[in-house]
């Protein structure tokens, strides 16, 4: 009866249903959220708490079945104003019942727990870690044969998850208007999967640099497997660190500047125009907040910051488009061109997601369960977010100026060649 009374705030035409493990009478529907026990039912919804259902879904309280993003979708216009006070009551009466029946909840084995004054070095290193050493394996899984852990760039919903990456990174490039025998940084590089592309297919000396050990161990080996190193090396370096590398041809920051913080973006911005010669290009791309018209934020998605702070992404902070663009221009730099990708955001997260499901068994040999579900629901939550509008990613375009004039600046881009995988 509880359930049934839950299910009538969700929208009617959601084709998500709830049950109890055992009941096979709503197989076949599009998504079903299936509660292990009368218990993991009270326990997943008291006490009532920011982001209570993700931990009970990592506890495995509840299980997803079928189309994880139409849950998602469902979670994020559930109402109980659909109901009559009667009615939420009896919810209420329910769960704090089923609640003093069930047995104490078991505890996560995965939460980030951070020291030291926020953003500083070592907590910055510390989280980029607690994110990326999960193992290169699990990765591997479910990105593309590059490794790269950014929106793609599709030409359209069916392409490939491999050539949309590839199109991405050419056209970031494109945009830096690289040329062989230039120096190009990468900021926050991952896996390496610019700097290795630039090398190979624009002729540059490309240097990346990133947190993660296995990371950089990763990126070096590519370079010595693809004849690159001579060329292209990646450094455990943060980006306050980025002196001791000299000055750049082109600098690019791809899915990064969202650790930073919000306070520490200023230095963010001077840090890589630092690292660029006057006249050069930096581009940013990163996760921004959406905000409508009136400069207000939008609603927020469902898998709140406790969530993805304690379980994803520790110290994350995104903020609104104009405001990025405020402190890249504080920093010295003049805008080119924004480009928003967000629709693409949304087709990227939809293939890692299913590549994660389609290797679940060796997901969860490699990572364990708890972590298998975190990436897939945090993933599919996110995936929302950019298909609603509450969530934007924006590739910035940045000049440096020389001393006494400004940028060049062309009549059009010269990026727009080839747009698109053409």
């Amino acid at each position: 009866r509880l359930l049934a009374l839950i299910a009538r705030a969700l929208p009617p035409d959601s084709g998500v249903t709830l049950a109890l493990a055992g009941d096979a009478s709503t197989a076949g529907t599009s998504a079903r959220i299936v509660f292990a026990s009368p218990g993991a039912l009270g326990r997943s919804l008291w006490p009532v708490r920011p982001d209570a259902l993700g931990d009970a879904h990592l506890r495995g309280e509840f299980d997803i079945e079928g189309d994880i993003a139409a849950v998602a979708r469902a979670g994020s216009v559930f109402d109980l104003g659909r109901l009559t006070w009667a009615e939420r009551m009896a919810i209420a009466s329910g769960v704090l019942k089923l609640r003093r029946i069930a047995t104490p909840a078991r505890a996560l084995t995965r939460r980030a727990k951070l020291h030291g004054r926020r953003h500083s070095v070592a907590r910055d290193r510390a989280a980029v870690r607690f994110h990326y050493d999960v193992g290169n394996a699990f990765y591997a899984l479910w990105l593309d044969a590059r490794m790269t852990y950014s929106c793609a760039y599709f030409a359209s919903p069916e392409m490939a998850l491999d050539a949309a990456q590839e199109a991405k990174l050419d056209l970031i490039c494109r945009k830096l208007d690289l040329r062989p025998g230039q120096r190009l940084l990468d900021i926050g590089c991952g896996w390496g999967s610019l700097v290795l592309y630039a090398g190979e297919h624009y002729g540059v000396e490309a240097v990346g640099v990133t947190l993660s050990e296995e990371q950089a161990q990763s990126a070096n080996e590519q370079a010595r497997d693809r004849r690159l190193a001579d060329r292209v090396r990646t450094v455990v370096l943060d980006y306050r660190e980025l002196a001791s590398l000299g000055q750049f041809d082109a600098v690019a920051s791809v899915g990064m500047f969202e650790h930073v913080g919000r306070s520490h973006l200023p230095d963010y911005f001077a840090a890589a125009e630092c690292s660029l010669r006057p006249g050069g290009f930096f581009l940013n791309h990163g996760i921004a907040v959406a905000k409508d018209a009136s400069g207000r934020r939008r609603p927020r998605i469902e898998l709140k910051a406790d969530f993805i702070g304690s379980h994803v992404f520790p110290d994350g902070e995104l903020v609104g488009v104009a405001e990025v663009m405020g402190y890249a221009q504080g920093a010295g730099f003049e805008l080119l061109e924004a480009e928003s990708l967000r629709p693409h955001y949304a087709l990227t997260l939809a293939a890692w997601v299913s590549r994660l499901e389609a290797a679940k068994d060796q997901a969860i040999a490699l990572v364990g369960d708890e972590v298998y579900r975190t990436w897939r629901l945090y993933m599919a939550g996110s995936r929302i977010g950019f298909e609603r509008g509450d969530l934007d990613v924006v590739q910035l375009l940045l000049a440096k100026p020389n001393a006494t004039e400004p940028a060049p600046r062309p009549l059009s881009p010269w990026w727009t060649a080839g747009r698109n995988g053409a």
